[in-house]
Order: C-alpha cells, then structure tokens, then sequence
C-alpha cells in the first residue's frame, strides 16, 4: 500500500532562512513521507544568500524555495505546522480545520557569517527530522 505523504507546513516570520531550510532538508530527507512547504507571517522579498548556498553545499537543491505568505498557504491540507521561531509560534494563525502545532525553535543566523547558516542548517536536520517523524508517527 502507497500512502500519501503528509504536508508538512514549516512556519517562521520572514520565510528567508530557517523556515526555507527547514523545507529543502525535511523534502530530501524524508522524500515520500513528507511534502514539506514552508510560509512566514511576515515574508521576506527573498531567501537569505547565506541559507542558499548553505543548503547548496550540502547538496540540497534550492531552486523551488522563494518567500511565501502564511495566507497563500492556509487552504491546503496540512497534516502539522512547524514553528520554527517564537515570533511565528506566538502569531501563528487560525487555520480553516484543526491541525496539529509544534514548535521547534532555532536560531537566526540573518546578518551572519556563512559558517553560522551551516550550523543552523545542521541544527535543523539534527533536530527539526526528528521531531518531524515523531509528530507524525513516521
């Protein structure tokens, strides 16, 4: 039996660096299980330089990731929303149906050096997979 996978909404405020990496690691890493798209409350004109080509050098494309609104995404079905800052955790919004929330929160590297998005970028498949698989009993 082939199961759908389960969408997967990664939220933050400016959908420019965590929330854009945590979508390329969770749809490479657990490709077929999950759909992973990611939204921010406040988004961003465009994905932050340091988070592209930290996804780049581990080999996880980018070309599909731009700045999303919350709004362009509230009517699909998702399966769990992620919260991946406080800001986005404390305003996240009301969504058509019930879905389940957990937060995961990580630094912002925005403004850094390259080898700060590399950590946050390790922080995020170190821990945001996990518990990705977990909420969703993967």
């Amino acid at each position: 039996m082939v199961s759908t996978p389960k969408t997967v909404l990664v939220l933050c405020t400016g959908n420019s660096c965590r929330s854009q990496m945590g979508e390329a690691i969770l749809n490479h890493d657990l490709d077929g299980l999950v759909r992973a798209i990611s939204a921010g409350t406040a988004p961003q004109p465009k994905v932050a330089d340091g988070a592209l080509e930290a996804l780049r050098l581990a080999g996880l494309p980018t070309g599909s990731l731009y700045p999303k609104t919350v709004d362009a995404v509230l009517n699909q079905d998702i399966d769990l929303v992620v919260s991946v800052c406080d800001n986005a955790r404390e305003t996240c919004p009301i969504f058509p149906r019930p879905v389940r929330r957990i937060h995961v929160g990580f630094h912002d590297p925005h403004g850094e050096p390259l080898a700060s998005f590399i950590a946050v970028r390790d922080d995020i498949r170190a821990r945001l997979v996990p518990a990705v698989r977990e909420a969703l009993e993967l």
